[in-house]
């Protein structure tokens, strides 16, 4: 119902009747722009390895909001300094680390996830770290040990400075992200089994994205940690609530097998995308976002990823390809 509707119907019904229209009209609309929130994703980093400046990162918020949660942390400072260039943040870059970016979701602890927060953790305020239990022992034991860096979290060697909180994710279960509006799941990944990564379903009202850290395929990890968690994904496709998948493809096709270490290929995604359309009604991966990240540059490794993925997509799938500081919205 648009306002004029409401207005000349009005018109027509005694006082009370109009009340009651006027009351459903600013319900309806206010409930319409609740339902239709967008979420949005600035990439601080988008390589799989080589520039420490650009390394895994995106930054997801509901649109408005402007308070984001890192989905990994290999670059943090850099990122934001390209967001600033391009004119998608404001302000500055010290203050935006601190009061906007509310927390960080590390999905293994390898050092092109982990390292920007790490390097920026004297400059940073009070927030929380969420991963699984190993990816934050790893985390507490290695870098925060003050044998490799002070012990900026809330666990650890003595003494902690306490800036950081450790916050366990069970895969599973939902749990809301401090200082923001938006609630995660955390999900396992195969990557060089018995290594475990992890995916998080981030939410808010109907809008979800699907994140996934560094991952193998299943027939080469002998896992079915991603068969799993197509299963999680038609479910919300289904529902048209899942808007995008960012997925890893961090090699070409003619990457060796035995040399892949718990990393996908252009045919090796294509093949994990078909097990998730064989879960859906026909045709419906046709233009959904799939974002690839975690491209390992190397010669002209990237371009041809880019091309293989292009010549192989069969299914119809929307190819985002990001780039740093730039946001997607969906």
């Amino acid at each position: 119902m648009n306002s004029s509707f409401a207005q000349i119907s009005c018109l027509r019904l005694p006082i009370l009747a109009q009340r009651a229209v006027l009351l459903t009209f600013f319900i309806s609309v206010a409930l319409g722009g609740y339902a239709q929130s967008s979420i949005e994703v600035v990439p601080l980093g988008i390589r799989g390895g080589s520039d420490e400046s650009n390394l895994s990162s995106y930054a997801v918020s509901v649109a408005g909001e402007n308070a984001w949660v890192c989905l990994d942390a290999g670059t943090i400072r850099a990122g934001i300094d390209a967001t600033i260039r391009n004119g998608t943040w404001t302000g500055d870059p010290v203050n935006i680390l601190r009061q906007q970016i509310k927390g960080y979701l590390l999905s293994h602890p390898h050092l092109d996830h982990v390292s920007g927060l790490i390097l920026n953790s004297p400059d940073d305020s009070a927030k929380p770290i969420y991963g699984s239990r190993e990816c934050l022992e790893i985390v507490r034991d290695k870098y925060f040990s003050w044998k490799s860096w002070a012990n900026f979290a809330n666990e650890g060697e003595k003494p902690t400075l306490n800036k950081y909180t450790y916050k366990v994710l069970t895969p599973g279960t939902t749990i809301p992200l401090e200082g923001t509006s938006m609630f995660v799941t955390s999900y396992t990944l195969s990557h060089v089994n018995p290594y475990t990564s992890t995916a998080f379903l981030v939410e808010h009202n109907a809008s979800a994205i699907l994140y996934l850290g560094d991952t193998g395929a299943d027939r080469i990890e002998k896992s079915n940690k991603l068969d799993e968690l197509w299963k999680v994904a038609a479910t919300h496709i289904k529902g048209k609530k899942l808007k995008a998948i960012f997925i890893e493809v961090s090699y070409a096709n003619d990457q060796p097998e035995h040399l892949l270490f718990g990393h996908l290929t252009p045919e090796l995604l294509m093949g994990e995308l078909g097990k998730l359309a064989a879960l859906l009604p026909p045709g419906s991966l046709k233009d959904f976002p799939v974002v690839i990240t975690h491209m390992k540059p190397a010669g002209d490794r990237v371009e041809r990823i880019a091309s293989e993925l292009k010549a192989s997509n069969s299914l119809g799938v929307h190819l985002v390809f990001p780039e740093q500081g730039q946001r997607v919205s969906f």
